[in-house]
């Protein structure tokens, strides 16, 4: 089969490689329909290998190189002995996160935070930007009659976003900042929306990505220099950085009222300078996330069908699996470029 896979740095190559067996006891195997290129995909790109693993992971076995995607929607082929909640033809979106169950942090229910945590896309034998893939059937949710398999691919950075406005609790009527205008960000304007937030302000230098974000969700969209004559006193309920630099994380903290609220989403690829002094001064909450929780997919898709969460409207182009490189990270990995969410048709 054709497989879309990280090499290593600005080597990632469309090529053949044998298809998966037939699942095991709770395994799934599964034919990706669409899938989005992530902005973990991009550093992986530019910099890696950084989460793709040189040695073989602790949990899944997986080594380089890695067949890429983990934000995906597609068609169940085939069920292991033991799985009992899907069957082939149902239609399914992916949680691509991987947990032993064991740790200190599974048996808490916390299995985003497990100590061997691995990634469907990133981490795993297999990817969403392969025609065939196995998962666990833990990894799968149905996907409801009147989703598409876009919106099913997108559910998986919605979560993302979602996490970070619920860790920030957003609550009606509040004020909200987002840095940053990618997907995550664009994302998480709408999450806040549908929390109920009376105003919600992005942040993000790119004038093609604010012209785009504004099109997604009406809203106030700023640049970042502007930011601060325009959010008016005291400053926002609850901020949340989806940028991943220190700019974006200090523009948070000065525009957030004080005992309100910054939520760490975005990741930084480095260290960030921080002023600590003015976090106690106003007393904020500083919240950090990772992912999102395990078992939050049936949720998130009950919210895209209602329509409350139109993830959709991020999507700004469709490319096919051969032009993955030059149509999808290539472009993606330009700073000044115009696309904010790329998705690629894997089943042709």
């Amino acid at each position: 089969m054709r497989a879309v896979r990280f090499h290593a740095a600005r080597d990632i190559r469309v090529e053949d490689v044998p298809e998966p067996g037939e699942p095991q006891h709770h395994e799934v195997l599964i034919r990706p329909r669409t899938c989005g290129i992530c902005g973990t995909d991009l550093h992986e790109f530019v910099a890696g290998p950084i989460v793709t693993p040189t040695e073989p992971h602790p949990l899944t076995g997986a080594q380089n190189p890695q067949i890429l995607g983990h934000e995906f929607s597609a068609d169940v082929v085939a069920v292991g002995e033991d799985v009992t909640t899907v069957r082939p033809g149902d239609r399914v979106a992916v949680m691509p996160l991987a947990y032993c169950g064991q740790c200190f942090y599974c048996v808490r229910g916390l299995n985003h935070l497990c100590e061997r945590m691995g990634c469907v896309g990133l981490s795993w034998a297999w990817g969403g930007m392969g025609e065939l893939a196995t998962v666990l059937e833990y990894q799968v949710a149905r996907v409801p009659d009147d989703l598409s398999y876009e919106q099913g691919a997108l559910i998986e950075p919605a979560a993302v976003a979602v996490y970070g406005v619920e860790r920030g609790n957003v609550k009606p009527g509040d004020h909200v900042l987002v840095t940053g205008g990618g997907p995550i960000g664009q994302l998480a304007v709408l999450a806040a929306k549908a929390a109920g937030a009376a105003a919600v302000y992005l942040s993000e230098p790119n004038p093609q990505r604010r012209a785009h974000a504004a099109a997604v969700e009406p809203t106030q969209t700023l640049d970042p220099k502007d930011l601060q004559d325009a959010i008016p006193a005291p400053g926002v309920d609850v901020a949340i950085e989806c940028a991943g630099n220190a700019h974006a994380l200090n523009d948070c903290i000065a525009n957030t009222r004080r005992a309100g609220t910054v939520v760490q989403t975005g990741l930084h690829v480095g260290k960030a300078e921080v002023d600590p002094m003015l976090w106690s001064l106003n007393d904020l909450t500083i919240e950090g996330t990772w992912c999102y929780k395990v078992y939050d997919w049936p949720r998130i898709a009950g919210l895209v069908a209602t329509g409350a969460l139109p993830v959709e409207r991020i999507v700004t182009s469709r490319i096919a699996v051969d032009d993955v490189v030059p149509r999808g990270f290539e472009i993606l990995a330009d700073p000044q470029g115009t696309e904010v969410k790329v998705l690629v048709d894997v089943a042709g």
